[in-house]
């Protein structure tokens, strides 16, 4: 009997989608086709290339629509935030601008006697495994560069985001790239595996849980297979003295609780110079209680339900723990009516918080944040130091140079200043710690998903 997985909505616990799983001898048939069709695409001209990946990324904006709207049944985004496209045509339209540049060859020498340069070469069969809680950015981030590179590329994605993975092959098809080269399959976590472990791909990129990560290393284990990992955070925002206390309220608070707290470098803790302290919680209770939780397809809904129930309830129970332990929450539930104890989640503060609780030292990914105040730069530095995760901070201050000098003291891998939750395309997007390793974006994406390859040849002198 054939597997499915089915896609369950957390708008009302009914079954969105379902599609049958690959078996194992068919996934090995998809890599092989797309290892066969590989070298012909990387053949092509560079910008062909580039157009026909470019004009995939038109023909997914034609969908908007229909993206927009199934997002809201997939994952429970509010319609009003239309989708992610902007991102993606920003991240997409950068790569593709660079391309020429960064797959440049490196000349050494070109006289009478040698020719000495370096080139990158594509690394064959890219694979990648792709998250829900962005479908389409955090896959864009590493589609579009192998593409461009002359890769071919297999998308694994999430099981909770089954059409996202099946607009991108959609999309691309419309664009011109040929359909062995850019495949979305339906994949089991064992049979994804198995194909790492049988060295069938030529960089793997993984975004999504440590365990998931390790499970990846684990497979990619004695194959040499290159990998990227991103693997989540708990990133801060520290807001100092000299602060712009409204513009650090608003910026903090939307980052913390955009798609509902389900952002890899959303806001999950926050430290505020003890002089305003008490003024920065009081405006962000007054942020929150504006907000509305319901039903994502209204588009008054500024909060909709978590992926899934599991995940809300994670969350519920480092809140729970953490005020057994003495933190005070700030937002009464009764506030949010809509919280039904399933998918659909009330926001919350939490203050006099300590890092002996979870909620303040392990990933919550949810529309929670915990609030502590701190003396100075020093107690600041240490406690968002003081974590397993390293993949965003944020710094809410009016020096600059202060700011540089606190990013280069934080264990991270994105220093914001005055801004938070977002990937600017010409900056790498990495991290350190059990957030993973790895590049996606800017020059250093392309890098990822090619190897160098040195010509040294020595001409015959007559």
């Amino acid at each position: 009997m054939t597997q499915t997985i089915r896609l369950i909505s957390p708008v009302d616990g009914a079954v969105f989608a379902e599609r049958p799983l690959l078996s194992g001898e068919e996934a090995r048939a998809a890599v092989t086709r797309a290892r066969a069709a590989q070298p012909a695409w990387a053949r092509r001209p560079l910008a062909e290339r580039i157009a026909r990946v470019r004009a995939g990324i038109e023909a997914l904006n034609a969908m908007q629509d229909r993206i927009v709207a199934e997002l809201a049944g997939q994952i429970g985004r509010p319609v009003r935030y239309g989708g992610e496209l902007s991102g993606v045509n920003e991240r997409a339209d950068y790569m593709a601008r660079i391309a020429s540049e960064a797959l440049a060859p490196t000349e050494i020498e070109d006289s009478d006697r040698f020719r000495r340069e370096i080139r990158r070469e594509p690394l064959g069969v890219v694979l990648v495994v792709a998250p829900w809680n962005y479908p389409y950015l955090t896959a864009i981030n590493t589609i579009v560069p192998a593409l461009i590179a002359g890769n071919a590329v297999v998308l694994k994605h999430a099981s909770q985001t089954l059409l996202a993975g099946e607009r991108l092959a959609e999309a691309m098809a419309r664009g011109g790239v040929p359909a062995d080269v850019f495949q979305n399959l339906v994949l089991d976590h064992p049979t994804t595996e198995a194909l790492i472990a049988e060295r069938r791909f030529g960089f793997v990129n993984f975004t999504g849980s440590v365990r998931g990560g390790r499970a990846i290393e684990r497979a990619a284990a004695g194959t040499f297979t290159a990998i990227g990992l991103e693997l989540g955070g708990k990133d801060p925002g520290y807001v100092r003295a000299d602060a712009d206390l409204d513009a650090a309220v608003e910026g903090l608070m939307d980052g913390a609780m955009f798609n509902s707290g389900q952002c890899c470098c959303g806001i999950e803790r926050i430290y505020v110079h003890a002089s305003l302290f008490d003024a920065f919680v009081r405006r962000a209770v007054d942020w929150v209680l504006r907000q509305r939780l319901g039903d994502p397809y209204d588009p008054g809904t500024t909060l909709g339900p978590m992926a899934q129930r599991r995940f809300a309830d994670a969350v519920r129970g480092q809140i729970a723990e953490a005020v057994a332990q003495g933190a005070r929450p700030l937002i009464d539930p009764a506030a949010f009516p809509q919280d039904d104890g399933g998918a659909y989640l009330a926001p919350q503060l939490l203050v006099g918080v300590t890092h002996d609780m979870r909620v303040m030292r392990e990933e919550s990914f949810g529309p929670v944040v915990g609030i502590m105040p701190v003396r100075d730069d020093d107690e600041a530095v240490a406690l968002m130091n003081d974590c397993d995760y390293g993949l965003t901070a944020s710094i809410w201050t009016a020096d600059a140079d202060a700011a540089m000098a606190i990013g280069a003291r934080l264990e991270t891998g994105t220093v914001y200043m005055n801004r938070c939750d977002y990937l600017d395309p010409a900056l790498c997007w990495t991290g350190c710690k059990d957030t993973g390793r790895g590049a996606a974006l800017s020059g250093l994406g392309y890098l990822a998903v090619t190897r160098p390859k040195s010509y040294h040849l020595r001409k015959v002198q007559k």
